[in-house]
């Protein structure tokens, strides 16, 4: 019924310190919710060119820390290290937040960050294959 919930940042911050808000809140439910933009039925497209994208941007960095760091003709291991770390922060570290501001599931984040691993190996694995010889 109307009036029975309430948005919990919508007024002034003094409001969440009151004492019908804080029942309020004990009572519940709380909730964040994401909206989006209505159209046309859901298309995976989109998202995988976005994704494609990000891995590309991800990789630049990668290459930018690699390539400041090695020189021409660097050993496997160390630019599969250096690009390893850089793609994984690029792809995990941000995921983290969700947890701490919004309550997201730790597991929820340990499985993406298994996945943000093997993206970071697998970049990795091909700048290391890909370097240029000196």
């Amino acid at each position: 019924p109307p009036g029975e919930y309430m948005m919990p940042f919508a007024g002034n911050m003094k409001e969440t310190r009151t004492p019908e808000f804080i029942e309020k809140w004990k009572k519940g439910p709380a909730a964040f919710v994401t909206v989006i933009k209505a159209g046309a039925s859901p298309s995976m497209t989109k998202n995988l060119v976005q994704w494609f994208i990000y891995s590309i941007v991800v990789s630049i960095f990668a290459a930018c820390v690699a390539g400041r760091a090695l020189g021409p003709g660097a050993r496997y291991v160390g630019v599969f290290k250096f690009t390893c770390a850089t793609a994984f922060a690029g792809y995990v570290l941000a995921l983290w937040q969700q947890t701490i501001w919004y309550g997201r599931p730790v597991g929820t984040n340990l499985k993406a960050s298994f996945d943000g691993l093997i993206y970071a190996i697998v970049t990795a694995a091909i700048f290391g294959w890909l370097w240029p010889a000196a």
